[in-house]
């Protein structure tokens, strides 16, 4: 990967570097606009389901000082949002693939440690 590519292009102004695997590499640049740009990169288009999730697993780092991993994730989301929210399917269907590595990403969020 050349070195450009580790860079993101905020308004063709500020320049966000993410590492290798796409995750800022200082987490100060985030912001809801650079979240934006991460999800484009990720395929996504945020709507207010996508956000409520961020704000959840930005909030979660805040307590725990680190990004949940798919289980305290599931159980974060069961207790903040209820029953229906806090299914791994529903957080699929947002974020395909990881959610936890997906989520944390686009929230600036260093990788959960549980994550391959």
């Amino acid at each position: 990967m050349s070195d450009e590519n580790l860079y993101r292009y905020l308004d063709n102004a500020k320049k966000i570097k993410v590492d290798p695997e796409g995750y800022l590499v200082e987490q100060e640049d985030w912001s809801e606009a650079v979240a934006e740009l991460l999800a484009e990169d990720e395929g996504l288009v945020l709507t207010e389901q996508h956000w409520e999730l961020i704000r959840l697993v930005r909030d979660f780092y805040t307590r725990y000082e680190m990004a949940p991993a798919m289980r305290p994730l599931v159980k974060a989301t069961k207790q903040a949002l209820g029953d229906e929210k806090g299914r791994s399917v529903y957080l699929m269907s947002l974020f395909p693939g990881s959610p936890p590595k997906r989520l944390a990403r686009i929230a600036g969020l260093p990788k959960p440690t549980n994550c391959l």
